[in-house]
């Protein structure tokens, strides 16, 4: 008998650019374990077709909380070894053990006062995880960010690994609740957007400026990624098209 909880899914990405519409450029499997103290990890393989195409594994982990304690990520870009490293977040910092192609080995130290709220690792279920921080009920339904730690602050996650700041000023907005269909079936759902929802904005990755990106998650605490668009330049949808769930005690 398993103690933890287990949920696996996979991940569609596809293209809404005019001429691919509904075309394939990637796919992430994932697989989560929840554990009785509250403890969660998240272990996603993702795949970006697109070249220099992108391969990623990255194992992550949250407290209760939901803030994040340490992870793992490798990268590999155009089939070529790019490089890995270990993160570890405390109270007043974080560590990242690392080599990468471009650097070696490294050892690097991030200080902060307070934990930030959000580390980027790029999977989508990844991104769908920051907003268990997302306060549903406070008035305004627009929240801003301060700073927080990435691995990479490409859109596709196709540099480091390692400790890089996001600027402050994120804005993520709560839209409400919603029930929507996916290949993985029908859900209740969360409907968040991060940045201006229907903003015409193009974005670029070599200013760093994201396109809007509404995200949709289960309503149920889980925060299980069920659809996401992207418009802009990116022009890129994800979809779940499967889930297995196994409660603990099964």
């Amino acid at each position: 008998m398993r103690p933890h909880k287990t949920i696996r899914g996979h991940i569609h990405y596809t293209s809404r650019k005019p001429g691919r519409e509904g075309v394939e450029r990637g796919r992430e499997h994932f697989a989560i374990t929840v554990h009785a103290d509250g403890r969660r990890t998240l272990r996603a393989h993702c795949e970006i077709d697109d070249e220099p195409n992108v391969l990623r594994d990255v194992t992550l982990t949250k407290n209760a909380s939901w803030d994040t304690t340490d992870a793992f990520v490798r990268l590999s870009v155009g089939d070529v070894e790019s490089g890995s490293s270990w993160f570890w977040f405390g109270d007043h910092g974080a560590d990242c053990e690392g080599w990468t192609a471009a650097r070696g080995r490294f050892s690097e130290h991030e200080a902060y006062d307070q934990r930030p709220l959000i580390f980027g690792t790029h999977p989508i279920q990844g991104d769908a995880w920051h907003l268990a921080v997302i306060d549903r009920l406070q008035a305004s339904p627009i929240q801003l960010f301060d700073r927080f730690l990435m691995t990479s602050l490409d859109h596709r996650g196709a540099t480091g690994p390692s400790l890089v700041w996001h600027d402050a000023g994120m804005r993520i907005e709560y839209v409400g609740e919603e029930t929507i269909t996916v290949g993985a079936g029908t859900f209740d759902a969360w409907h968040f957007c991060y940045g201006h929802r229907g903003s015409t904005v193009l974005g670029s990755n070599d200013t760093n400026e994201h396109p809007p990106y509404e995200v949709w998650v289960s309503a149920d605490d889980e925060f299980i990624l069920l659809k996401a668009q992207v418009s802009g330049y990116m022009m890129t949808q994800y979809e779940l098209v499967s889930l297995e769930v196994h409660a603990g005690g099964d």
